[in-house]
């Protein structure tokens, strides 16, 4: 059995499909084609490591895709697009993808942001776990950094690797402000830009959404009004 990591890239483009397989393959990825929407989700199982989704797309949309994927796997989603208004990104955030690279894109470009998913996620999945382990508890929130689950309660919470990182970041440093920059500076590994702020705010609410009995008044990540937010 090859051990290869595996990506899905789904366009409705064959052009671009094979412009990035043929990239990736250089790389020693395996790479799965899918043409659109309900194509990619039939292809997605638990022996995916990345998918690669364009916006615009017969069908069901990139959008709708990548939150129905969502449902079946936590592996990162990049969204490769013409779409590039904020607008665009803050949807794509929404609906559970963990990066965002415009139409047209350089092989580095994409090759480093694949190769930054991968690594983040294999250490996120403990496929590359440091040595040292913790179970963080605040209230009725439990961060156990061995197996990277998160309860509340006696509720399993099911996060992706960006959402996990955020928490873990603000769990151990309680009580402390991360400012939109110290969070993206943190979590992304990448210089801090204006619009970076939408992109945090919208993971923020994710994790709020499923960590919070009531997400408008919240019990564990707080905002500091024109500072940041905390947990508690």
């Amino acid at each position: 059995m090859s051990s290869a990591k595996r990506i899905l890239i789904t366009d409705d483009n064959q052009e671009i499909r094979e412009i990035v397989r043929v990239l990736l393959e250089s790389e020693n990825y395996e790479v799965i084609e899918a043409v659109n929407g309900d194509d990619a989700i039939s292809k997605v199982d638990n022996n995916i490591d990345l998918i690669i989704l364009d916006v615009m797309m017969p069908g069901k949309s990139g959008f709708k895709t990548c939150t129905e994927i969502r449902e079946i796997t936590s592996a990162p989603i990049l969204f490769l697009t013409a779409k590039t208004s904020d607008s665009d990104k803050y949807m794509a955030f929404s609906a559970g993808s963990d990066d965002y690279l415009s139409k047209p894109f350089s092989y580095t470009e994409l090759v480093s942001r694949v190769k930054a998913l991968l690594r983040r996620y294999y250490i996120y999945k403990g496929k590359d776990k440091p040595a040292a382990s913790e179970t963080v508890t605040i209230k009725e929130l439990t961060v156990n950094t061995y197996s990277n689950e998160v309860t509340v309660g006696q509720k399993e919470i099911v996060l992706t690797e960006i959402e996990y990182k955020i928490l873990l970041l603000m769990a151990q440093h309680r009580k402390k402000i991360f400012s939109a920059q110290n969070i993206y500076e943190s979590v992304w590994e990448e210089p801090y830009f204006i619009n970076c702020n939408n992109t945090v705010m919208v993971h923020i609410r994710n994790l709020r959404m499923k960590l919070e009995n009531n997400p408008q008044d919240p019990e564990y990540i707080k905002t500091v009004w024109g500072k940041g937010y905390r947990i508690e």
